[in-house]
Order: structure tokens, then sequence, then C-alpha cells
């Protein structure tokens, strides 16, 4: 029960499927595996088959066993898009959505809305399984092939790396907020680099030269891109990364607190020790500015922030507003949908890039 739980689907396929064989190849692996295929694999007639999907009590026992021994064989799933062109007359295209923390979450929820909103633009539908780990990616993988998507997108709240489902290697798919090892798979990512060389920029321009780093932990992902490009910005100014403090927040959301400590080893005789603090996310900045003006600590005069995301629904409201950065997703999100919809080509890491939001904390 604990492993359904992990899985939420956004429509419901219990009514369709009753069971949930992994669907992929034919044995001689040309494609997907058809009715027919499994039943001149089982020696039996298409509607036995059917019959035996639809756990009719009339099929004998050892009959049954073959047509299950068939469909695990040949990797089959039911092709339901064809029952719901029969029903409708028509087939639409589909965009399906595997979506990775993505709708549980308010950070990255832009990249789903706008994928909904680009096919529906365009007249495709959509749907969308949330997942909470690649665990559950196999099986819900397995769930959406049922339906024979015209696309799918694979997405996640905050950049990652993923191990792409077995079952979904060539299908007609589109990476978003997320890369795999395979460089044919198309992807859709932040272009977090630039954006920390760009903002570190604007930061030397205004005369910071004390900075203090509050990175995120150093096993995300994009912390490695934006620490190397603040450290090549600080470099091409021909600053000395010597004179920097550079910190990495612990793994889990209860240390960001731990920022609340660090803040304090760094004031002196009751002044801070630095000039700018820049922040991993928003959600540091927000820790950051609690701090700073209880110790009466004036920003951006005595101190300026920069945050990094722009958080949905809370980013503009700090006093003073907060300097910050952009992640794309909505761009990402539509981008990653006209992949499909288009019929682009090609399989690259397209990097998108993250506008810096000046404020009045720096």
């Amino acid at each position: 029960m604990s492993g359904d739980r992990a899985l939420r689907i956004s429509l419901d396929l219990a009514s369709d499927v009753c069971f949930c064989y992994s669907a992929r190849f034919t044995a001689n692996g040309l494609g997907m595996a058809s009715l027919k295929d499994v039943a001149r694999l089982a020696g039996v007639s298409m509607m036995t088959v059917s019959r035996v999907m639809h756990n009719a009590e009339s099929v004998r026992p050892a009959t049954r066993d073959r047509v299950l021994q068939a469909i695990q064989t040949l990797n089959y799933v039911p092709d339901l898009s064809a029952r719901k062109m029969r029903a409708q007359g028509r087939k639409p295209s589909t965009l399906a959505v595997l979506a990775q923390d993505t709708a549980t979450t308010p950070f990255s929820v832009d990249i789903l809305l706008a994928i909904e909103q680009t096919a529906s633009e365009f007249g495709w539908n959509s749907f969308l399984i949330n997942i909470f780990s690649e665990d559950d990616a196999a099986r819900a993988a397995r769930q959406l092939l049922a339906h024979r998507p015209d696309g799918i997108i694979y997405t996640t709240m905050g950049l990652r790396h993923i191990t792409l489902p077995e079952s979904l290697y060539g299908e007609n798919i589109v990476l978003a907020n997320c890369v795999a090892d395979d460089p044919a798979l198309p992807s859709y990512i932040p272009d977090d680099y630039t954006a920390q060389y760009e903002s570190t920029q604007h930061l030397l321009a205004a005369g910071y030269r004390q900075p203090l780093c509050f990175w995120l932990p150093e096993s995300a992902l994009a912390t490695g891109y934006r620490r190397q490009g603040f450290e090549q910005a600080w470099r091409d100014a021909g600053r000395d990364l010597a004179e920097v403090k550079q910190f990495h927040m612990a793994t889990g959301d209860d240390h960001y607190t731990d920022l609340a400590s660090l803040l304090n080893a760094h004031f002196k005789s009751g002044k801070p020790d630095f000039d700018v603090l820049i922040c991993g996310n928003d959600r540091a900045a927000f820790v950051a500015y609690q701090v700073l003006l209880a110790k009466g600590v004036r920003i951006p005069q005595d101190v300026a922030v920069m945050g990094f995301d722009n958080l949905v629904g809370v980013g503009h409201l700090f006093l003073p507003p907060l300097t910050t950065i952009q992640l794309p997703h909505d761009i990402i999100g539509r981008e990653a949908a006209l992949h499909i919809i288009e019929g682009r080509e090609g399989g690259s890491v397209t990097r998108i890039p993250c506008p810096l939001l000046i404020r009045c904390s720096t």
C-alpha cells in the first residue's frame, strides 16, 4: 500500500487497465507489441486475450497462464488511446507529463502550467502523472505508455540528473529542468552559470568587494554551475578568490536556519566582516533578512543581499525588495512542449537565460 501512496495519478487508469505489465518492445525488438502478437505467441484468439485482460472468469487457468506469460514476454501494454479513438471517432494529439515532485511543491509549478497552456494553445490534450522519486518512475512510465501519448515530458523540481526509465527510451521524449546521461535526449534547463556570472558582475560594478556566499548543498546540480559562474566572474575582474568567504548549506530544509549561526560568526565587534551576502535561493535570503534586520543592519546600506529563484509569491514581498535571479520555469515548460508540438529534431541541452531582477537590496 505504501508504494501505491507514493504515486498519484491525475487521471483514473484503474477503470481502463486491469493489470500493469511493462510495455516496450516486441520479442523481435521492432516496436510496441500488439494484441495480435500476444494472441499469436499464446496460441489463442485475440478475443481470448481480451477476456484474460478483463479478468473474465470463463477462461481456463492453463489458457490464462499462457496469455499472461505471453504478455510478460512481449512487455505488452494495452493501447488505451485506441479505445478513446474508437469512442471519439478520431485521435487527438496528446502530451504526457511525468512530473517528479513538480506538481506537489510551489517551486517549479510554473513548468507544468506552461506545458498545459502551450498544449492547449496548439489544440493538444495533456495529462500528468506525478511521482515522488525515481523508484516510482518505471511504474508510472508503464501506465503513461498505456495511453500512447504523442510526446512525453519528464520534469523535476530543482535541476537534477535523472535515470530515465528503460521503457521510455526510443519514445518522443523531452526533459525539462533535468538532464540524463544520454546525449540524444533533448533537455531544457536554466543557465545557472551565466546567471550567477552576470549577477556577480552587477555586484562588482556596484562596488561590493567582501562577499559572503551561502550556497545550496554541494550535492545540488545547480550549485556547481552557480559557484563556477561566480568564481569566474570574480577572477575575470582581477579579484582574488582568497578574499571570498564561501559556505554550503547542509542537505535538508531544516538547515536553512544554519545561516543564522553563520552570520553571527561573521560579526566582529558588532559589525559584519562582509558587505554583500550571496544566497543560494530566496528562502535563505529570507532567513538572512531576519537575522540582519534584528541586529540593526541596514539593507543595503550596511550589507547587500542577493537571492536566487524569485520564489513564487514571495520574492517581491521582502522589505526592502530583494534583488534576485529569475528561474525561467515558464519558458522551460513552454520550450519543452514546443519541442514536441513543432517536431524539433536533435538531442542537446538548451540552457534558458535567467534574468537578473535588480531591486533595492543591492
